[in-house]
């Protein structure tokens, strides 16, 4: 096993954690001791250092190859850690770290996508198979002590438009076409995908929201898709269709989703807002006709880090070889 702090090994990884995270996303010295042992061929090549918000951070830097983290003060990176050539940021989103233009060149930025694509899946179709069955409107209804049946039919011949087509869209069109949903799919290529019965580029979206009667929302957060659901296309919603934002608070015009959920238009599951946690003073809190979790749809205490650092130790051996990384951030496309 590569030794944590051996001052023989050839390149140094430092693994900086931010504790306001929490334990889901801890890297301890046990879960990397534990992820190491899947590649002894670091065993001779490795240094790890670890640290806590910023306890022996610029220590490390200053001789640090691999940046493993969510998030650090970027100013003068250059100067503080000029042997970093590949920073892991502990996240598929990236938000935090624009605009990338503020990283050095020589820095290749990576994330955590598709790491959590099977949680992700369970926490969609948990989405909407309680939209199929009402349950944001029951809810509503149990909280006003209200008795009222909502009735629905099955899934089998609905559609599901899914926007942004990536990991965790793929997770769950295969699921989709097992309970014979239509799935429509958007991405910015408009490239097929195996599970997606049409795929199509981004500026489809007004033709097919009426088809619609599920959309999840997967896409990444960029100038492209900033607010890529507004009024004007809520209006294109079918009566009683159901949305799902797993990805960014920010692709969506909350304020006119508010209004459609009063009306009783539409329902929805939100996992994600801006800011986070989510206020206090939110009119989102009492909004009829919504479920709301708090971003925690894929997250898991026991495999997410675990199954992070073994995507960062593989990439490692990518990185000494000189191979391209997994994963790895387009500064252009901003994902």
């Amino acid at each position: 096993m590569a030794k944590i702090a051996s001052k023989l090994a050839k390149l140094h990884l430092h693994i900086e954690n931010t504790g306001e995270l929490g334990p889901v996303f801890e890297a301890t010295r046990k879960r990397v001791r534990e992820a190491l042992k899947n590649h002894p061929e670091l065993n001779s090549l490795l240094c790890v250092t670890v640290g806590y918000d910023g306890d022996n951070l610029e220590k490390n830097l200053k001789t640090a190859n691999a940046l493993f983290c969510w998030d650090i003060d970027r100013k003068d990176l250059s100067q503080r850690a000029p042997a970093l050539r590949w920073i892991h940021v502990h996240g598929a989103g990236i938000n935090h770290w624009k605009p990338l233009d503020q990283l050095p060149k020589n820095i290749v930025l990576t994330n955590s996508r598709g790491v959590h694509g099977q949680r992700a899946t369970e926490y969609v179709m948990m989405a909407i198979l309680a939209l199929n069955n009402r349950l944001p409107e029951m809810t509503t209804n149990q909280r006003q002590k209200k008795w009222q049946q909502c009735f629905s039919s099955h899934l089998a011949g609905k559609t599901l438009l899914i926007i942004g087509v990536g990991n965790i869209g793929s997770g769950v069109a295969r699921w989709a076409k097992s309970v014979s949903l239509h799935v429509l799919g958007i991405r910015r290529t408009g490239k097929p995908r195996r599970w997606v019965d049409e795929m199509h580029k981004p500026n489809a979206l007004r033709k097919l929201l009426p088809k619609a009667d599920f959309v999840l929302v997967s896409a990444p957060h960029t100038k492209q898709t900033n607010q890529i659901i507004g009024a004007k296309e809520l209006n294109l919603l079918k009566q009683g269709a159901g949305l799902v934002n797993y990805s960014r608070a920010n692709l969506m015009d909350y304020d006119a989703l508010r209004k459609k959920l009063k009306q009783g238009k539409l329902s929805a599951v939100l996992d994600v807002f801006s800011p986070e946690p989510l206020p206090r003073n939110s009119p989102l809190w009492n909004t009829p006709n919504l479920i709301i979790t708090p971003h925690c749809s894929s997250d898991d205490a026991e495999y997410y880090t675990p199954r992070t650092l073994e995507l960062v130790f593989e990439n490692m051996t990518r990185f000494i070889a000189g191979r391209p990384l997994k994963n790895r951030v387009s500064k252009e496309l901003e994902y």
